[in-house]
């Protein structure tokens, strides 16, 4: 990634400490094993995090182990991940994936890439087809407590309206942005602050700009509130 320019690196810093200010210091749900976080992101793909969590829970109650999912028929998987959608995609990669992690280390444990330079965790977690960057950098920032930054519908939307980024980013450069011009130390509460400020109140089709903590620093609010005010 090439320099970030200063406004960028200012309007991050910013967008993030005033978030800290009103949402506080967030904490994940207890983090999983890492290929408890893996399978759970997998499933999370378009999809919500009820029926994410639903299809999680059926897989861990219908199998003892993640070996038993590896070795077993994978349409026996797909009806216990049905509640997320796609379940016949999701259940042959969670499968293939499974699969590939034992040929590859011998078991199913993800613990190693704790001790690896993060760059090359990213990368072997990466060349798993299905595991794009935001699944990546969510097993490693919240399974392996290491610094990536996962960039979701939500941080991708908020980040280019609150001007954090350019606008002509793609989410794949977004996420190599972001982790440039935000310092590792507030990966973890800027994202679940962004994610909640995306959730509640800077909603993907009618933003409620003049409820926003941040709209006095937001280049979309002023715009928004701009043409309300002239309706």
């Amino acid at each position: 990634m090439n320099e970030i320019p200063p406004v960028y690196l200012q309007q991050c810093a910013l967008v993030l400490a005033r978030l800290t200010g009103v949402y506080g210091a967030p904490k994940w749900r207890s983090p999983l094993p890492a290929i408890d976080e893996l399978v759970s992101t997998i499933l999370s793909q378009n999809t919500n995090d009820h029926n994410r969590d639903q299809a999680f829970h059926n897989l861990r109650r219908s199998f003892a182990t993640w070996e038993e999912v590896r070795d077993a028929d994978v349409n026996e998987i797909i009806e216990a991940i049905r509640p997320a959608g796609l379940a016949n995609q999701k259940g042959a990669r969670i499968k293939a994936v499974l699969q590939q992690i034992s040929a590859e280390r011998g078991s199913l444990s993800l613990d190693f890439l704790r001790n690896m330079p993060v760059e090359d965790a990213r990368e072997w977690l990466l060349h798993f087809k299905g595991v794009g960057r935001k699944t990546a950098a969510i097993v490693l920032q919240f399974a392996l407590d290491r610094p990536a930054f996962p960039v979701d519908t939500h941080i991708y939307r908020v980040s280019g309206r609150l001007g954090m980024r350019p606008l002509t980013l793609d989410v794949e450069k977004t996420h190599l942005f972001l982790e440039a011009a935000i310092e590792p130390a507030e990966y973890y509460a800027g994202h679940l602050n962004l994610i909640r400020l995306g959730r509640e109140t800077c909603h993907a089709r009618k933003p409620d700009c003049a409820r926003c903590p941040l709209n006095d620093i937001c280049p979309s609010a002023f715009r928004v509130m701009a043409f309300q005010s002239q309706s």
